[in-house]
């Protein structure tokens, strides 16, 4: 198995490409990839042999093939869009392309061709609301969640049609935490029905069961990624769970770290473990497939810091640091098999 890391440099309209050795955690840069704009989130397909970007200063999304023996990407379709995407995300079948729009305040679904590439136009454009942050679907591809940060600081839920990728309301349509806290990002328990949310406005994360039959969302949870005695400005951003389930991950902006977090095995609650210092302004960051590595993008330094995680306690132990470029907005690690192409 190859270990393939992409990072989106956004100042410098780049995909910069890294290998990573996974007994080490050691990058080795590969190369950049020259894009038409300033790249922001990222995504793969299911079967990892697509890579898609969103294009945040063009207002477009661009599709690359993977090339499996090398990792190499080249540009196979761009669309052009009337709004910058902050997040896309595959369904779970990786045939439809889901987007999310900050600015605009929507929600769309772009088909996925046989090719590979992301098709215009969409086949779902709906508006939810101002800052909207995220968008993925669950596991069973049934369902859609979609949070807004402050204001209106909402979680809207909707159906998903993984046959025709139509997004319609749910029957409890919309979430709203009680106080403002600003849900931004959400990652899945990969064995459990229980989502977690950084919130940004309230440097926190918000743990909700999940209901399977019906999609909905009952928040259980609420606990801060800062130290007690901390009174400066902080906003949360991205929030990554270990593929064990046993440990859970947010990056304060402000304080500048990972908060990590113990998650019990029963019931999926979280204790704090503290925050490890990284990277000014760590927008980004990410797990690798294998569960033994952190990386943090410092949006305000330029580099990528790297972590190895203790897999008995989660505490994150600093390894290198490395100089990726201005304005690193996204970083992501795939495993791939190698030894053939995605022809």
């Amino acid at each position: 198995m190859e270990y393939q890391v992409y990072i989106a440099i956004a100042g410098e309209n780049k995909i910069s490409t890294f290998k990573m050795n996974p007994d080490t955690g050691k990058l080795v840069f590969q190369g950049d990839i020259a894009v038409s704009g300033g790249p922001g989130p990222l995504a793969v397909d299911p079967e990892r042999g697509f890579l898609y970007a969103g294009v945040r200063s063009t207002r477009q999304i661009s599709s690359f093939r993977i090339k499996q023996d090398t990792a190499d990407i080249s540009l196979i379709g761009t669309v052009s869009l009337d709004a910058d995407p902050c997040y896309i995300a595959t369904d779970r079948r990786g045939n439809f392309l889901l987007s999310a729009y900050y600015g605009a305040g929507k929600a769309a679904v772009h088909p996925i061709g046989r090719d590979g590439a992301v098709s215009s136009p969409a086949i779902e454009c709906l508006v939810t609301a101002e800052h909207a942050h995220c968008i993925q679907t669950d596991p069973s591809n049934k369902f859609a969640f979609v949070p807004h940060t402050v204001e209106p600081n909402v979680i809207f839920q909707f159906n998903f049609d993984e046959n025709t990728g139509a997004l319609t309301p749910n029957s409890v349509p919309k979430v709203m935490p009680e106080e403002k806290l600003g849900p931004r990002h959400f990652c899945f328990h990969p064995n459990k029905d229980i989502l977690y949310f950084s919130n940004e406005q309230g440097s926190s994360v918000t743990a909700y069961n999940f209901d399977p039959s019906e999609g909905t969302l009952t928040a259980v949870q609420t606990i801060s990624t800062l130290p007690d005695d901390y009174d400066g400005e902080n906003t949360c951003a991205q929030i990554h769970i270990t593929p064990s389930g046993k440990f859970l991950y947010v990056s304060n902006r402000g304080h500048d770290s990972i908060a990590g977090f113990s998650v019990d095995g029963a019931t999926g609650r979280l204790s704090s473990l503290g925050q490890q210092p990284t990277e000014p302004t760590p927008r980004a960051f990410t797990i690798d497939p294998t569960g033994n590595f952190l990386f943090a993008g410092g949006q305000g330094s330029g580099r990528v810091a790297s972590y190895r995680i203790d897999l008995q306690t989660g505490e994150l132990k600093p390894l290198e640091i490395y100089t990726v470029g201005e304005n690193p907005m996204w970083v992501l690690v795939v495993s791939l098999p190698g030894g053939k192409d995605n022809d």
